[in-house]
């Protein structure tokens, strides 16, 4: 059975680092589930953007 990686929306070393500096370390099912936080959060930003026909994503829609 082949285990594929989805695409990640965030660089597992700046979360290692910053998880390092506090003491941390971090999972490797993690990484996933926080790209797909991300991901979610900027759909979300993208529906509200579409809303109000725009279609630059701004701090305003997080």
């Amino acid at each position: 059975m082949v285990n594929i990686m989805p695409e990640l929306y965030i660089y597992k070393s700046k979360i290692q680092d910053l998880a390092k500096k506090e003491g941390m370390r971090v999972s490797s099912t993690f990484y996933e589930a926080l790209s797909k936080k991300v991901e979610e959060i900027v759909k979300e930003a993208i529906k509200k953007a579409k809303a109000h026909k725009k279609k630059t994503l701004t701090e305003d829609y997080l």
